[in-house]
């Protein structure tokens, strides 16, 4: 006669199932480990980066990237250790500017290691996870901000003096998730151009930034001014018809040399708009046409030419954060 089978129940009694956690309840249980995990490594990642600065705009098309990696560029002159995270999800352009194009992520440990660009910048971007440049990224909202707090949570960052925070353009959850998830934010930086439209939006910039609780650093003035120089008989008079019907004139001094500043998109709405709110004016950056080389060879112009026009504009705005930042953030608009 075949032996009976055996049942052994659990300490208490019962079916396992209803003393041992159900797959759902497993699966519930190990994702807010992973979370507690990644918050706790936020907080570390949090104290190991000195100064933390979000960079955004209301618009596209200001030249907020081109702005970002300028800022870090011009840090990294002065012998910062500086990072860039980029988290446009859906436009990341940062890797092409910093000379990185077709780069991967080294993967060590399960923490993620940024690739590294000129002047010994690390970069973080979804750029790099992608097979195809061309690949376009249909996230919904809930995947992209997960995917924000792993490129903060899971990173190997290691001691930085400065991480400059990249967004996509407006105010929507990118900015958000990062200052929740990001500790001790020193504040934002907003891009603008001098035309109406791109002042309007980053007049919103500015009022997302009570929402957000982080301080306005400032406002920098992009695509300024485009400055032509030439030369000729010394003593000679130069009129060339610029933007609005306006006519500029100008004397060759003594060496020939002669130039004129063309305002194309207006000038000084940035600091008018700054002055509006009551936050600081950063200054401005020149229209500069080699930035768009640099953009595309991944050579930045801070890069190819560090004595230039444009590397001075840049290391005149970069004075001009750190000034806030030994002031402790905006002496303007009050953040609650």
């Amino acid at each position: 006669m075949a032996d009976s089978p055996v049942t052994i129940n659990p300490p208490g009694g019962g079916n396992p199932s209803e003393n041992g956690p159900s797959p759902q309840e497993q699966k519930q249980m190990e994702q807010a480990y992973a979370q507690m995990k990644r918050k706790m490594a936020m907080e570390e990642i949090g104290r190991k980066i000195k100064h933390k600065i979000m960079v955004l705009s209301g618009k596209g098309g200001v030249g907020k990237s081109t702005v970002s990696t300028g800022l870090a560029l011009s840090l990294a002159q002065q012998g910062h250790k500086v990072g860039i995270l980029d988290i446009d999800i859906t436009g990341p352009n940062v890797p092409k500017m910093m000379g990185l194009d077709g780069r991967r992520l080294h993967v060590e440990n399960k923490r993620i290691h940024p690739a590294e660009g000129h002047l010994g910048v690390k970069v973080i971007s979804m750029a790099f996870l992608l097979d195809d440049e061309d690949t376009p990224v249909v996230w919904r909202g809930p995947i992209k901000l997960g995917a924000i707090q792993q490129f903060i949570g899971d990173v190997e960052w290691g001691q930085l003096d400065y991480l400059v925070i990249d967004f996509p353009p407006g105010t929507s959850d990118e900015p958000l998730t990062v200052a929740q998830s990001l500790p001790d934010i020193d504040g934002m930086v907003i891009v603008t151009t001098p035309q109406q439209v791109a002042l309007l939006d980053s007049r919103k910039s500015i009022t997302f930034s009570e929402s957000l609780k982080v301080p306005v650093l400032g406002v920098v003035e992009n695509m300024s001014g485009f400055t032509i120089s030439g030369t000729a008989q010394p003593g000679t008079d130069i009129s060339v018809g610029a933007p609005g019907g306006k006519t500029l004139s100008t004397t060759a001094g003594e060496d020939g040399a002669f130039s004129f500043t063309l305002d194309i998109f207006k000038e000084g709405g940035g600091k008018a708009t700054a002055e509006e709110f009551g936050v600081p004016f950063l200054g401005a950056l020149p229209f500069d046409p080699g930035f768009v080389r640099g953009g595309d060879d991944g050579v930045h112009r801070i890069v190819s030419e560090p004595e230039g026009a444009s590397a001075q504009a840049f290391a005149k705005v970069v004075d001009a954060i750190q000034g806030q930042l030994n002031q402790g953030g905006s002496s303007g608009l009050e953040i609650v």
